[in-house]
């Protein structure tokens, strides 16, 4: 898809990867709508980038919301051509992760998307064209040492847009699922397991030692190549399509291995 002139809402756009694609997506002409659950911050990424840009606060587990954010989008620019799931949350530990940790952890990182979908799919499929791109993470094509929720929910995510694609994908629906390892933001820096420092530390450990940490800039780049190729997997570290076929070809063997993995950075 050519995203020049077309219309886009990014979620979790107040920061991150998600200015970063707001902001790259306009310099290629796109008109964006920036939501964040932060709203100062999601004003403060739309005024720099002008007058193809308008944000809107709120948090976009919240169906009524996310009505809100196409609504707002209908008003500055017209019909919604893009949708960017990027907003997400680490999680909790292991098995000492509560219920309200799970519980934010699947609204945010699997049940926005959801709802986007309910929402804005219908209405692509009458038009004939949409693309909905889904910000999973590395995690839900192989796994995050240190962090169940959020494993498992960005393999929730990873398994929605599939679903997505395949169901609606002959209808003139495009669906791209982006899953980086190591990106510098807030997230890997201090959000990814908040109140568990531990936990934390072996999370980040196990994405730093992985592969090299990508800058948003280099991320949002392989987002618009992605799209416009109408690619599926969007994947800024090459290697974990590699990881992603050891995995396959021999579970077990994986998962051994990842198990020495984990055990060398407790070491």
């Amino acid at each position: 898809m050519e995203i020049t002139d077309k219309v886009a809402i990014v979620t979790g756009a107040g920061a991150g990867i998600g200015a970063a694609v707001a902001r790259r997506l306009a310099a290629g002409g796109a008109k964006v709508v920036l939501a964040d659950l932060n709203a100062d911050s999601a004003a403060a990424v739309a005024e720099s980038i002008g007058s193809a840009a308008v944000a809107v606060g709120g948090d976009v587990a919240d169906e009524k919301v996310i009505q809100q954010v196409i609504d707002r989008a209908e008003e500055a620019f017209g019909p919604v051509d893009l949708f960017v799931a990027n907003a997400g949350i680490g999680g909790g530990p292991g098995l000492d992760s509560t219920d309200a940790q799970w519980s934010a952890s699947i609204e945010i990182n699997v049940l926005s998307h959801v709802r986007a979908a309910r929402l804005l799919v219908p209405g692509w499929v009458e038009r004939g064209e949409g693309y909905f791109l889904s910000t999973a993470s590395a995690a839900g094509l192989l796994t995050q040492i240190g962090s169940a929720p959020y494993s498992v929910t960005k393999h929730a995510a990873v398994g929605f847009a599939e679903w997505l694609s395949i169901t609606y994908g002959d209808k003139g629906v495009r669906v791209s699922c982006l899953c980086p390892m190591g990106v510098d933001t807030r997230l890997l820096q201090k959000d990814l397991i908040p109140d568990n420092p531990e936990a934390a530390e072996l999370a980040v450990k196990a994405v730093t030692t992985a592969g090299p940490v990508l800058s948003t800039e280099e991320v949002a780049e392989s987002v618009v190549a992605g799209i416009d190729s109408e690619r599926f997997l969007i994947l800024p570290h090459p290697e974990v399509l590699k990881m992603y076929r050891h995995k396959g070809s021999d579970y077990d063997r994986w998962i051994d291995g990842m198990r020495r993995f984990q055990a060398a950075l407790q070491a």
